[in-house]
């Protein structure tokens, strides 16, 4: 049995364990909203972060020609937002807010030329979206045996931006409020850093409308309405955690995400009549493992590796990921700060005009890297 005295060390190495920084995760995942501090006991809790991922996926090869153009992949930012309030010892709500899908990708020129030969007379230079999700997740909980039993429910609302810049105009899409739902259920032992959960979050449907600034050369009206439809994905997710001896801590998790549900994005554009971009991706699976270690009284650190299989099927270049990320728990001032950083190879592949594509492309394996900071504060 797990000595008592260090207790308090295991419940930030639960904080740690729960927390791991990614640098690229499969499909278009970007953040998930930040759940388990319902788990916390206090009256209150605050916490606040940013995730800054960098992926440097390149192609190798367009049209069976080696490409001088630079990366596609940009850069983006993952913002993490969750207030918790204990209304009563079983009965505790949660507002989060974070960015859970999105995806930026800039064409060169080889690139631009390659998509006009095979589909004019459209070329594109980029294409970039985002989503963001404002939740509200109550947990009612109860004791059995020498823990809790918890119930996880809430609604979220989520937004939805994209932009596509062609050679022949720019297309806009906004859906500013469709709705989703989470519910899991969890078991805890704080004071062995026990923990469980299986954890539901629904797929999204949207209905956007926007406009298309057309080219002056093609001799249209300046401006077109739009308007677009396309589902993002449910998901699964099941993490498990526990201390094995003093100051150490093991955890995992497998997830599933229906990424199977992306076969398209369609849209139509007045004039120019329905379009599409085709994705035909297949489910992910994403499975993590890691230890932590509770250094001194306010310092742990937590080492993981993360698989995240690639749900592409040949109409683009989303491979399996690998990712080693580390991160450190600081007490400091009135709450702790945690930082952590990652690095995930993303493994060779291609796609091709056959499988949906709009030009075939091979790409080798690539990296991604990533730093994320949070502050929480407890009450």
């Amino acid at each position: 049995m797990i000595s008592r005295h260090i207790t308090r060390g295991f419940l930030v190495l639960g904080a740690v364990g729960l927390w791991q920084p990614q640098a690229h995760a499969g499909g278009f995942s970007w953040g998930e909203a930040s759940t388990d501090i319902l788990y916390e006991r206090g009256n209150a809790a605050a916490e606040a972060g940013v995730i800054y991922v960098s992926p440097h996926r390149k192609f190798d090869t367009i049209s069976g020609v080696s490409s001088s153009d630079s990366r596609f992949s940009q850069d983006y930012f993952i913002p993490d937002v969750a207030i918790m309030g204990r209304l009563s010892d079983m009965f505790a709500c949660a507002f989060t807010y974070t960015r859970p899908f999105g995806g930026d990708s800039e064409y060169g020129p080889q690139a631009q030329t390659a998509d006009l030969i095979s589909s004019p007379p459209t070329s594109y230079s980029s294409k970039k979206f985002h989503t963001n999700e404002y939740g509200a997740t109550c947990d009612v909980s109860f004791e059995l045996g020498k823990g809790r039993l918890h119930f996880i429910g809430g609604g979220f609302m989520q937004d939805f931006d994209y932009e596509a810049v062609a050679n022949i105009g720019t297309l806009r899409l906004e859906d500013d409020s469709a709705f989703g739902y989470r519910l899991g259920v969890g078991y805890d032992i704080p004071e062995y850093a026990l923990r469980a959960q299986l954890m539901y979050r629904s797929e999204v449907k949207h209905e956007a409308d926007g406009d298309f600034t057309t080219n002056p050369l093609l001799g249209l009206p300046a401006v077109l309405d739009a308007s677009g439809h396309g589902s993002l994905p449910q998901s699964l997710k099941l993490s498990l955690q526990s201390g094995v001896a003093p100051g150490w801590l093991v955890y995992g998790s497998v997830e599933w995400t229906d990424w199977s549900v992306l076969q398209t994005l369609n849209y139509n554009i007045d004039i120019l009549g329905d379009r599409q971009d085709v994705y035909n991706w297949r489910d992910g699976w994403t499975i993590m493992a890691g230890v932590g270690h509770q250094f001194i009284d306010k310092i742990a650190g937590t080492v993981n590796i993360r698989w995240d299989r690639g749900v592409g099927t040949g109409a683009d270049i989303m491979t399996d990921t690998w990712t080693v990320g580390a991160g450190a728990a600081i007490d400091c001032g009135p709450g702790q700060l945690r930082l952590g950083g990652a690095v995930s190879y993303l493994t060779s592949g291609s796609q091709s005009l056959g499988d949906g594509a709009t030009f075939d492309a091979t790409a080798d394996g690539d990296w991604a890297y990533a730093l994320t900071a949070n502050y929480t504060i407890k009450f």
